[in-house]
């Protein structure tokens, strides 16, 4: 069992920076691998980025790509987002996830086994 706390949303300007956090507990986090999904009003849930176990790989949704950074601090048990250039169209609430197969990067959010509560990232214009 793993438990998810996000935290780091906010209000920022367009052009403005947050950095998540998402705090997992329980046992063995290192060996899962981790993502990041977005909500949005009246939207379907949407993939943002992932990371495997090690933090070597990472992959981005276009959208984000060159400006959002995924890693992890498995020491910490924690992984974040970094994002940077934030737009109006980031406005959501952004959840972390986890999945058993901790080498792989997954994108579809119905592959992940464990999910956070969500924080709220508002970018005003």
């Amino acid at each position: 069992q793993l438990q998810l706390v996000e935290s780091g949303g906010g209000l920022v300007q367009a052009g403005g920076s947050l950095r998540l956090s998402c705090a997992a507990s329980g046992r063995s986090f290192s060996s899962y691998a981790m993502g990041w999904f977005r909500q949005a009003p009246g939207k379907e849930r949407e993939f943002v980025a992932a990371i495997s176990w090690s933090g070597g790989n990472t992959y981005y949704a276009d959208s984000v790509s060159g400006r959002f950074i995924i890693s992890r601090d498995n020491a910490k048990n924690t992984v974040y987002l970094q994002m940077n250039s934030l737009k109006p169209e980031d406005t959501a609430v952004y959840y972390c996830a986890a999945h058993f197969t901790g080498w792989e990067i997954k994108r579809k959010d119905d592959e992940y086994n464990y999910w956070g509560q969500g924080t709220q990232v508002t970018v005003s214009s």
